[in-house]
């Protein structure tokens, strides 16, 4: 019977088992195509006339990872990784000399789309379009354009992906010009004065793009070169050297070119100018930079002044315009080839340098010796400066440098920024400071240096003389203050000081010398220019009996006024008391009534301790007794201990 019970239970077992692989075989994943999701990119490529294999097959696994964190595009690899898995690296030119830089960084997307489009080879556009995203389209759209370049594109004369000749070019240069220009035509040989250029380079006179020029011809041509006068310069066409030279270097150049002229007076000669160098600065033929400058701009300058051609955060803007601004490019009458000497000519651009006329000036500034503290083409530092400006300040102010680092030290001062306060060039107010007084320090300190209305002000804070107790720079002292704060306080509160030095009792604060623990030194609602009112001031110190009044039984004077009882600052009694205890005391408890003679057994209030039974501040006994108490005396059995005056 146990055996007939155990076969039911396997073949129930095995009757589920089968039903659950039959529901699982029923619910496997039926795979979509990319497309019944992705419907708005299927219908955009659809229409498009070239697609890349894997979206016309709808193979989009082929680049793409199925499942990926969506919406995110999950690729097999990035970069060109992904593409020569099909392409190979030789096949697209990876080995090749020159590789164009989109290729070569792993941007194939940058010329291509990567799934569909209308122009061959996936680009993203037709023609020199798809260059143009890159290239700037005017330099290739002048007046006249490479009729080449109009017929097929950049692509007639350049490889898309890589070559073995410099600029991607199909082949050799010269090989490339004259596989469409035949040298042994008539209008060949004419246009070129019957010179064999077929053995040059073109591009030494022609632009191989576009131009304003006929002929493809630069912009700036040489008189001869534009005229097909090249025996202007070299021998006949026929000659056996027909491009040699009639003279060299200066020589050839001055039969055209007068020399005196081009000095205009001038005694300090361009190194190049003065060895007859003339194609070091100017191109012989053609040039597209204007008077045949051989490169653009001031890189012309920077290909010998190197260090010049550095990139800067603050340049200056004479030199972006061009070195020519400030320099003659043959001979100037002044040093450095300056057209003007010295401070004339930064303030000829400098307008209000020019028209200054400062009461208090900066010496370099009065001497006009701008490049004391700036560096004339630019610098890392605002304002053109030289260095830093704490460091440019500290080149002729050297005393100062070590005496501005103490422990303190102002922001200005501590940042570098030294015309926060100083004006560079001059003012009207001394030490070149941009104003008098604590109108300066309000600049920053704007809040700080406002009066209090109602209050008390500190006198020197209120005649605006913050040199009174501060120095400007650094300070050994805290908050830039001159001298030890007590020593700093007692040279004008005298009578303090005296009264420290007769006293028994000083207050912590002030035997510490910390002043500012209980006055401000600028300004405060309160007389004194206390920090708060008392008993406030106090207890933020004596935090002990602040808890004691806040919980017990609180003696009257000490909850309305410290002042009451002590001295803030010393006093020949203990505790800071403001007179002997029992007179104190005797103020406000008369010691000759009968109840207070009761109370005390009729002893001598002349020789009583009132703080050895009683607490001056609170206590949780309403006659103020202490904490712990003898025995006898909290049975108030006094005449246990002590003998009874007249009993």
């Amino acid at each position: 019977m146990i055996r007939l019970r155990r076969t039911l239970v396997i073949l129930a077992a095995l009757a589920v088992l089968s039903a659950g692989g039959a529901l699982a075989q029923a619910r496997k994943f039926q795979a979509k195509a990319c497309g019944e999701c992705h419907s708005a990119f299927a219908q955009k490529v659809a229409p498009l006339k070239h697609q890349h294999p894997g979206v016309k097959n709808g193979q989009c696994e082929s680049c793409h990872v199925r499942h990926g964190v969506v919406p995110k595009l999950i690729l097999k690899a990035e970069g060109n990784a992904l593409c020569v898995s099909c392409h190979a690296a030789a096949q697209i030119g990876l080995d090749k000399k020159n590789v164009h830089s989109a290729l070569k960084s792993g941007k194939c997307v940058q010329c291509h789309d990567p799934h569909a489009a209308n122009a061959d080879h996936l680009l993203s556009a037709e023609g020199p379009a798809a260059c143009y995203a890159c290239h700037d389209r005017a330099p290739y759209e002048k007046k006249v354009v490479h009729a080449a370049l109009q017929k097929d594109g950049c692509r007639a004369c350049h490889v898309a992906h890589s070559s073995s000749e410099p600029n991607l070019l199909a082949q050799p240069a010269l090989a490339q010009c004259l596989s469409c220009h035949d040298p042994a035509k008539g209008n060949f040989k004419k246009a070129h004065a019957g010179y064999p250029v077929e053995k040059a380079a073109c591009v030494t006179c022609h632009d191989p793009h576009s131009s304003d020029q006929p002929a493809l011809m630069k912009e700036s041509a040489h008189a001869p070169v534009a005229s097909a006068s090249c025996d202007s310069c070299h021998a006949d066409a026929t000659a056996d050297k027909p491009f040699a030279l009639k003279a060299e270097g200066e020589a050839l150049c001055a039969s055209c070119h007068d020399v005196t002229e081009l000095k205009s007076g001038g005694t300090v000669v361009h190194a190049p100018f003065a060895a007859g160098d003339c194609t070091s600065c100017h191109e012989p033929h053609a040039s597209h930079e204007p008077k045949l400058l051989a490169r653009k701009g001031n890189d012309v300058c920077t290909s010998c002044h190197t260090d010049q051609g550095a990139k800067v955060a603050f340049p200056h803007a004479a030199v972006e315009a061009g070195c020519v601004s400030c320099h003659a490019p043959h001979a100037a009458k002044n040093a450095k080839l300056l057209i003007e000497a010295d401070a004339a000519l930064c303030v000829s651009c400098h307008e209000a340098e020019k028209t200054a006329k400062p009461k208090f000036a900066h010496a370099p500034f009065e001497a006009g010796d701008c490049v004391a503290c700036h560096n004339p083409h630019g610098s890392d530092a605002r304002g053109m400066l030289k260095d830093r400006e704490d460091k440019v300040c500290y080149a002729c102010h050297t005393d100062q440098e070590a005496d501005f680092k103490k422990s303190t030290v102002h922001l200005p001062v501590l940042t570098g920024t030294c015309d926060s306060c100083h004006n560079p060039h001059g003012g009207d107010q001394a030490k070149l400071l941009k104003a008098e007084g604590s109108a300066l320090c309000a600049t920053c300190h704007g809040e700080l240096v406002k009066e209090e209305p109602s209050g008390s002000n500190h006198p020197p804070f209120s005649a605006g003389d913050c040199l009174s107790c501060h120095v400007p720079h650094a300070s050994a002292g805290a908050k830039l203050i001159d001298q030890k704060q007590d020593a700093l306080c007692f040279s004008c509160h005298s009578d303090v000081k005296d009264a420290q030095t007769a006293a028994k009792v000083r207050h912590k604060p002030v035997a510490d010398g910390d002043c500012t623990k209980c006055h401000s030194p600028h300004k405060s609602k309160l007389t004194k220019l206390l920090l708060a009112p008392s008993p406030d001031l106090c207890l933020s110190c004596h935090t002990p009996i602040k808890n004691k009044l806040a919980t017990e039984q609180v003696h009257p004077p000490a909850a309305r006024d410290c002042e009451r009882c002590h001295q803030p600052h010393q006093s020949p009694e203990k505790s800071l008391l403001t007179s002997p205890q029992s007179k104190l005391c005797a103020e406000c408890h008369d010691t000759k009534a009968v109840p207070f003679a009761t109370a005390h057994l009729g002893i001598d209030p002349a020789v009583m301790n009132c703080v050895g039974c009683h607490n001056p501040h609170a206590s949780k006994d309403p006659k103020l007794f202490k904490e712990q108490v003898h025995a006898p005396f909290a049975g108030r059995s006094c005449e246990e201990c002590h003998v009874v005056p007249n009993k």
